[in-house]
């Protein structure tokens, strides 16, 4: 983030380019002469200095060569001071920066998440049911749109950070929810992400532009979904049922602020998708037993969620509170209504819901099929041990 500021957004690549050699430079350096005093810095210097080789090296910098060094050479290795009025954080800061109105909504998110959050293009395609030939094309059009357009590195202020604040509410959304349920990696759960997006969120609830209803909402549904974190798998790392869990686990400390966001929330007009996930999620973190769980309630916040986003992910999702309220069979019939079903054939939890539904209503044999196709499509070790768990469960030997 601080490389960027110095070099601007049309050097992103650059700037990425940069910390990744100074990344690998540490790599190679440090486990022989020890880890500096003070880390950052050292990367950054490090970092900076590759930047202004390759700007020297450029014949096209030529003779702005010198007013680009005299710019970079006295900077400090630390960020300067922040006006009262600017949003104090270098990341919150550059999202608003790729959340440029002449961009694309969906091209910003993509930029956001992959130079500033470090997702990769696979795990970008995945929260977008994408390809990831489609999200490499989409960044590679946003950068060379930067590029074109001499879209300059500009912190926005007032009206201009209201203009972004819904991309940058995705972007930190997306970035919550990929800790939450991983795209791959050994764990379902990556708690550095989500304590990143609540930490985003919380800066911005207490800045102007971003005390907002809908902002206090999306924070209220990560801090109830953080707090079921300690329960939701166990001490190997195997994933744990709703319904299994130890609720005594739960963090009522992060519930009840959660609560207090999402009564926060309530003072606009607006009824946001953030709105309507928090307030299934605290059905959830309210309810003293599964048993007691508020399933009519739940299944009315998504009738509300489909009016305002009917896409397949938020229908298959709602096939699960159909189930609960109607049955198991009404679940199945509510997925296989799904406009464009097609598209969760890729989707390991569209298996993973069918495949429980059929245990339920005990045809163990298409159970076994979805368990099994589920687990052949999820990136996660442990998701994958959880569905073959449930397959043999079918007694179907992998």
């Amino acid at each position: 983030s601080a490389l960027t500021g110095l070099l601007g957004i049309q050097r992103l690549q650059l700037a990425e380019d940069s910390v990744q050699d100074a990344m690998i430079r540490a790599l190679q350096t440090w486990p022989y002469y020890g880890v500096p005093d003070n880390p950052a810095a050292w990367l950054m210097r490090t970092a900076k200095h590759r930047a202004l080789d390759v700007i020297r090296r450029e014949k096209v910098f030529y003779q702005k060569q010198p007013e680009i060094v005299a710019t970079l050479e006295p900077a400090a290795d630390e960020a300067g001071p922040v006006s009262d009025d600017e949003i104090p954080d270098d990341r919150l800061r550059l999202i608003f920066v790729c959340c440029h109105p002449l961009i694309p909504q969906e091209d910003q998110v993509f930029l956001a998440l992959k130079t500033l959050c470090g997702f990769n293009v696979a795990e970008i395609a995945s929260a977008f049911l994408s390809t990831e030939a489609a999200v490499a094309k989409r960044l590679t059009r946003a950068k060379q749109k930067i590029q074109d357009q001499g879209i300059a590195y500009e912190i926005p202020e007032g009206a201009d950070l209201v203009a972004r604040l819904d991309a940058v509410l995705q972007v930190i959304y997306l970035l919550f929810n990929e800790g939450y349920k991983a795209s791959k990696g050994d764990s379902v759960l990556r708690e550095d992400l989500c304590q990143e997006a609540i930490r985003l969120a919380g800066f911005l609830v207490s800045h102007p532009a971003g005390d907002h209803p809908h902002t206090h909402a999306l924070l209220a549904l990560m801090l109830l979904d953080a707090a079921r974190f300690a329960a939701r798998q166990d001490a190997e790392g195997v994933l744990i049922r709703l319904r299994d869990q130890d609720r005594s686990l739960w963090n009522r400390g992060l519930i009840g602020a959660g609560l207090m966001h999402l009564s926060r929330s309530g003072t606009g007009r607006d009824l946001s998708e953030y709105h309507l996930q928090a307030g299934i999620a605290a059905c959830h973190a309210t309810a003293a037993t599964y048993a007691g769980t508020d399933w009519p309630r739940i299944l009315s916040h998504y009738d509300l969620w489909l009016q305002i986003d009917p896409s397949p992910i938020v229908r298959l999702n709602r096939s699960v509170a159909v189930a609960k309220v109607h049955g198991p069979r009404a679940g199945i019939e509510a997925i296989h209504a799904i406009p464009e079903n097609a598209r969760l054939e890729s989707y390991h939890l569209y298996h993973a819901v069918l495949g429980d539904l059929e245990e339920q209503l005990e045809d163990f044999k298409s159970a076994a099929a979805h368990f099994r196709r589920a687990a052949e499509l999820t990136g996660v070790a442990a998701e994958r041990a959880f569905l073959e768990e449930r397959l043999r469960a079918c007694g179907v030997e992998l």
